[in-house]
């Protein structure tokens, strides 16, 4: 489990987190999860500047918290420990690939570290993705490293997946590609945390769902309990009483607080506009 309690993070004057507590276990940790045996993918979403990356590097220990703690399976992140670093792995958004290698080499190189590396799993992995393991970097587009990098990560057998930025870069068949991998690895029980912009890229992957502000959490929800307490009205007018109304093709879409228990289907980018625009009233929903 990673443990994030009563953290507080400034970069020299400028706070980023103040006294947020946060955990990321599988199993979604909610007790409404059918599937035990499944593990967990994460949505950490929030406007640019709020802290995603900030988080992720907290997490794995490249930052140091100035005030709380930050764990990871009981180990403390920044101490950075063997144990917990083999649990772990950090793919950034961007990276600075050496040119004459090819993605062969750059994983023969982390796989001593992380002891559960399988060279069969990232070379299925380039297979589904279509990258020649043996290929330079220096001689791929953008799009074709990230793959790379995505299968390198997800082949070290980690516990913990954080991906910032996944899927930028990737074409839409190389972005459902992507989705289908990220399952399969949720199915063997590892807990993944993506941060991102490009929500309608892991629209139907991430739950539960994260959304943070300027020095807080505004909602830490899976999608049962999202649907739970907030209505997604599709195709009627413009309701006075909707969180969030957006026009669509057919009449608007509201988001209103959920006062009869009927399910509807979850748009992420309409929550999370409902969040930020009503943050005392989404606290008071999900107390």
């Amino acid at each position: 489990m990673i443990e994030i309690k009563n953290l507080d993070f400034s970069y020299k004057k400028t706070p980023v987190f103040s006294n947020i507590n946060l955990s990321f276990v599988d199993e979604g940790g909610y007790a409404d999860n059918i599937n035990k045996s499944r593990g967990a993918i994460y949505g950490l979403l929030g406007e640019n500047g709020v802290g995603k990356t900030t988080l992720l590097k907290l997490i794995c220990g490249l930052q140091r918290p100035s005030e709380g703690t930050c764990t990871v399976d009981g180990m403390t992140s920044h101490d950075r420990l063997p144990e917990m670093l083999q649990s772990i792995v950090f793919m950034p958004d961007e990276v600075t690939l050496p040119d004459g290698a090819t993605p062969q080499q750059y994983v023969n190189e982390l796989a001593p570290f992380y002891p559960n590396f399988s060279q069969g799993k990232f070379l299925q992995l380039m297979q589904e993705l279509e990258v020649e393991p043996d290929r330079k970097f220096r001689e791929m587009s953008f799009g074709q490293q990230k793959k790379s990098l995505i299968a390198a990560s997800l082949s070290l057998g980690t516990d913990y997946i954080l991906l910032d930025e996944p899927t930028n870069g990737l074409d839409i068949p190389s972005k459902a590609q992507f989705r289908s991998i990220l399952s399969k690895i949720a199915d063997e029980g590892k807990t993944i945390i993506i941060s991102t912009h490009q929500v309608k890229d892991v629209e139907n992957l991430i739950d539960p769902i994260v959304i943070l502000s300027h020095n807080a959490v505004l909602l830490d929800a899976s999608v049962q309990r999202i649907q739970e307490k907030l209505f997604f009205e599709y195709g009627g007018e413009e309701r006075k009483d909707a969180l969030y109304s957006e026009m669509l093709p057919g009449g608007y879409m509201n988001v209103v607080p959920n006062t009869t228990g009927e399910e509807s289907q979850l748009n992420i980018e309409a929550l999370f506009n409902a969040v930020l625009r009503n943050k005392n009233t989404i606290k008071e929903l999900f107390k």
